[in-house]
């Protein structure tokens, strides 16, 4: 066997591994896939992800804040866990007077209302 003739047989035993091996097509009007499009942004997802959903009857819920206001939203709260880090080790380093013990309650106050605040723009 020549070497082309092994590399053809064995190319046409390969097939290519995908999780899921069917594929379905269709065509649509540019309207209905600009339609398509908006929806599918909307939740966040590609077109395809959006009509196979679709088509398996899932129910789709539009996210309550969108990918920008997540992004503000996880930028906000690294800020609060990097202050209350530095709370803990300042604790963890010195005993504390009752003035810092005092000002470190207020300062945990703060971040407990900035948490609640974030929740709310969650709910």
């Amino acid at each position: 066997m020549s070497e082309r003739e092994i590399f053809e047989d064995t190319s046409a035993e390969r097939k290519p591994k995908r999780k899921e091996p069917k594929q379905i097509s269709f065509r649509v009007s540019e309207p209905e896939f600009e339609k398509l499009k908006r929806s599918a942004e909307s939740l966040q997802m590609s077109v395809p992800a959006f009509v196979k959903s679709k088509a398996q009857g899932t129910k789709l819920v539009t996210p309550k804040i969108d990918r920008s206001g997540a992004i503000e939203i996880a930028k906000q709260l690294r800020a609060i866990g990097n202050n209350v880090n530095q709370m803990a080790r300042a604790t963890n380093v010195a005993e504390l007077d009752p003035d810092s013990a005092g000002n470190l309650t207020a300062e945990l106050k703060k971040v407990q209302k900035e948490l609640n605040q974030l929740w709310q723009q969650l709910n």
